[in-house]
């Protein structure tokens, strides 16, 4: 077997157009995280990156949605899905974007490389052309019926319903996105990669040389390379993303499954100087995390670019998990239904290591698999309170209880066997672990971890220091074999931080600031030792690893899960609907009338949401001199994030009014879109805050 001197560890790089749920989670960042923590702790050399992908259609889509530009949406879920991740602990030692310039620059020299290398093929095509808003679509684009299981909402790339990969000719009644327009067909120049002249490298790379990787992930390049590869256009017609470095490339950019996958190699070179040493030497593993729908991308198109490329070392496993659906149905973002990881932060604080333990044990690895929320509580008090917390528990208590808070010596003359198993079921289980973390079986390495803990209650169970303890005659006359029992429970504990420390480590610190041990001690060469804790050495006071969760707290996920599912509905009913007729003319005023009116142009400085009120949120205006309240119905149009900064029309003299309590100190103008969206009425350039708007 090939021996590795550095890891380079991959999570893909999930779009800036929305927050991340579990499914992400589930799906690669997870994984990656458990087993780059598993590395660290061996001290192996690895750095572990990841970043968003800035330049997908999906991007500029959203940006439509939310009338702002594209750039807007990257800053803005870029931001979000960063601290989600760093909320639950995804330990990235670099979390970078693809609009970055050092991202720009890597791409744009790789393509430029390969073109300068004749290793594209410059064509003309006839693709598809919205003549409403004048522009060539994009894959993403275009929608139409899928060919495959008949969703009629199916992308010109991808059905997302069934997963099947597609081209825009696939769709049946395809039609624009963009205005919903039936396409056209135009000519349009490109550049293709002929995948095809690749494909004897990629046979022996996967089918003949990595015959140990997952069964759904060998099995998909296998269909694929079976089938015959073909030109796959490597450049699209956009105006967002990177530009095409070409002279006659105007209009073009990098198609985005070029751009984002070097967005590897460019976060890298952020990370470190030594970037090459991770990218270029043989003695490096490179491994991609990531789910299903990315597995063509990563194992034959990526693949391909690099070995075209020349000088770079080509992926060693890519570990793809299956989907995760939630309470039986298939996550839909479009729909709303998902949870949400910045919604589970609030909803359950400092239980981050709760979901990481649910999302493990129940992770789709080979097959599609379903989270519930009952499902989760059970989990939750069945395992980590009744199991795991409910061990260290009363091992803390009883040996502050019967040993004076001190870790008890081991006393030679009353050790027995079953003291002795207890040694030899953690080196079992420290064999175990490994193997199964080392051959990406996060679920089996898990289970065996939680086996610890049984072992740790059968064995306390078996001894029972407190019947032994049950009058000071009796604790006097039993304090040696006391001492063994929590002796060998404190050692056992110990070892618990160790070995779940790559999947729960806010529980590992937690174990660790008990015991009074540094960091150290969770390192991998330690799991095993029945010497991690110090004889005689005072320890803090117990505390509870984990809490129930209640029958209400599950209920009233669920509800909302459904409460999402109904307004995301509700939504594009909405937009649905035919326009509205004009409503009727007011009557009309005299100038005297209208000259009664202050309007001053203003700048929104803070914004947040109004409690228990969906559609008012609370701005703070700065009109030059002083600094207005004024409470908004534009809540289920703005998140409070997108309106900082926007200047506004505010009718200053207006009285008065107390909404849910806050006084609101005047009225902002709106206008109101085709689509029924509330538009800013503010200069077409800035001014200064409190001008006047005559």
């Amino acid at each position: 077997m090939k021996q590795f001197n550095r890891y380079l560890v991959t999570a893909a790089l999930p779009y800036a157009n929305g927050p991340v749920h579990i499914g992400h989670l589930a799906g690669c960042y997870l994984p990656s995280d458990i087993y780059v923590r598993y590395l660290r702790a061996r001290k192996a050399d690895v750095k572990f990156v990841c970043g968003t992908d800035e330049h997908g259609v999906p991007i500029t889509i959203k940006a439509m949605q939310e009338n702002v530009t594209p750039q807007d949406i990257v800053d803005k879920y870029h931001a979000i899905i960063k601290e989600s991740f760093a909320s639950m602990g995804i330990s990235f030692d670099i979390f970078s974007r693809t609009s970055n310039k050092v991202h720009h620059q890597t791409a744009a020299d790789f393509f430029k490389k390969m073109y300068d290398d004749g290793l594209f093929e410059e064509k003309e095509s006839e693709q598809y052309f919205d003549e409403v808003k004048q522009v060539f679509l994009a894959d993403r684009y275009i929608i139409g019926t899928c060919p495959n299981c008949g969703n009629d909402r199916a992308y010109g790339d991808q059905c997302e319903r069934c997963g099947s990969s597609l081209s825009p000719d696939d769709l049946i009644n395809p039609r624009s996105a963009l205005s919903d327009a039936v396409p056209v067909k135009k000519k349009t120049k490109h550049w293709y990669m002929p995948l095809q002249n690749y494909e004897p490298w990629l046979k022996q790379y996967v089918i003949e040389d990595h015959k140990e990787w997952k069964a759904n992930v060998y099995g998909q390049c296998k269909s694929w390379l079976d089938n015959g590869l073909q030109s796959r256009a490597m450049t699209r017609d956009s105006n967002w993303g990177i530009k095409v470095p070409l002279p006659d490339a105007e209009g073009k950019v990098l198609y985005v499954w070029f751009d984002a996958p070097i967005g590897y190699i460019s976060a890298t070179k952020e990370l470190t100087e030594n970037w090459a040493d991770y990218w270029c030497k043989e003695d490096t593993r490179l491994i991609h995390f990531i789910g299903k729908d990315n597995i063509v991308f990563h194992c034959i198109i990526f693949p391909a670019m690099l070995k075209a490329h020349g000088g770079y070392v080509v992926p060693d496993n890519v570990p793809a998990n299956e989907f995760l659906n939630i309470e039986g149905e298939k996550v839909s973002t479009s729909r709303n239904w998902a949870v949400w990881v910045h919604d589970y932060i609030k909803d359950f604080p400092d239980q981050q290591d709760v979901l990481r333990y649910v999302l493990c044990s129940t992770a789709p690895e080979t097959k599609d698999n379903d989270f519930t929320w009952k499902d989760f509580q059970d989990r939750n008090n069945n395992e980590l309170v009744a199991n795991l917390g409910n061990f260290v528990n009363r091992t803390m208590v009883l040996m502050h209880k019967l040993c004076g808070g001190k870790v008890p010596p081991m006393h030679a003359a009353v050790k027995d066997a079953s003291d002795d198993g207890i040694f030899t079921m953690l080196q079992d289980a420290k064999m175990k672990i490994s193997e199964s973390l080392e051959t990406f079986r996060f679920r089996d390495a898990l289970n065996e971890v939680m086996n610890v803990a049984r072992e740790g209650n059968r064995y306390l169970q078996e001894k029972q220091p407190w019947i032994l303890a049950k009058t000071p005659e009796l604790q006097a006359k039993n304090q040696q074999q006391i001492d063994n029992c929590l002796h060998v429970c404190l050692q056992l504990t110990a070892n618990l931080a160790v070995f779940i420390n790559p999947f729960l480590p806010f529980t590992a610190q937690k174990i660790c600031h008990m015991l009074k041990v540094v960091d150290r001690m969770l390192e991998w060469e330690n799991a095993g030792s029945m010497k991690l804790v110090s004889v005689g050495y005072s320890l803090r006071a117990p505390e509870l690893l984990f809490k129930k969760i209640e029958d209400d707290q599950v209920k009233a996920q669920v509800e909302k899960l459904h409460a999402g599912l109904k307004q995301s509905a509700a939504a594009q009913q909405s937009a649905a609907e035919p326009a509205k007729e004009a409503a009727p003319a007011k009557p009309e005023i005299q100038y005297e009338d209208f000259a009664k009116l202050e309007l001053k142009a203003g700048t929104i400085t803070h914004a947040e949401k109004v409690a228990k009120a969906d559609k008012l949120l609370k701005l703070t205006i700065d009109l030059g001199t002083e600094q207005r309240t004024v409470v908004s119905g534009i809540a289920l149009h703005y998140t409070p994030e997108a309106v900082i900064g926007k200047q506004v029309t505010l009718v200053a003299n207006l009285a008065p009014r107390k909404m849910k309590g806050i006084e609101s100190q005047g009225m902002i103008l709106m206008a109101e879109d085709k689509d029924g969206k509330l538009v800013f009425v503010n200069p077409d350039q800035a001014v200064a805050p409190g001008s006047g708007v005559s």
